[in-house]
């Protein structure tokens, strides 16, 4: 399990190919699939709900979205997990990506509770993805790709646009 933010940057460097934007060489939608249902399973069981789920994103680096409703929650606020193609990555919010400056911002302000956070965060640990904080995902990107040449005027791109953005 990766843990520090210096180990995150480092994996989110190693992972970023420039010549495999959309998803990493040797990708497969199937592999990505079955733990990615199993999440779901998981997040169903350990919410006692429901939870809609987007698959195979066409177009993005991002394979999917989890989202366990609000109703669900200890704060009444739907909890999104985002599955990246590359490295098994996986980001945790509350509301919606972007929502808040990220989880711990969500916690201050009495959106996120706690505890709803560690089980979602331990089913991804449990099968295998690394949680990387929206705060880091959110830094400018400086890696080697060259994202969205098609923008114009001052975007810059954010590590979360690397790995979870839309080609």
């Amino acid at each position: 399990m990766v843990e520090s933010e210096a180990d995150l940057m480092t994996l989110l460097r190693r992972l970023d190919d420039p010549e495999w934007l959309e998803q990493p060489m040797g990708y497969s939608r199937s592999e990505a699939a079955v733990p990615f249902g199993r999440l779901v399973s998981s997040l169903e069981s350990d919410f006692g709900t429901s939870c809609t789920a987007e698959r195979d994103t066409q177009d993005s680096s991002e394979y999917g979205r989890v989202v366990v409703p609000a109703e669900a929650t200890v704060c009444g606020t739907r909890i999104v997990v985002c599955v990246s193609k590359f490295g098994s990555l996986a980001l945790v919010s509350a509301d919606n990506p972007g929502a808040f400056f990220g989880t711990d911002d969500a916690q201050a302000e009495g959106e996120l509770e706690a505890g709803d956070l560690a089980r979602v965060e331990q089913a991804l640990i449990g099968l295998g993805y690394v949680v990387v904080p929206e705060e880091l995902l959110n830094l400018r990107y400086d890696g080697e790709s060259r994202l969205r040449p098609w923008d114009k005027g001052p975007w810059q791109p954010s590590w979360w646009d690397r790995f979870f953005g839309f080609f």
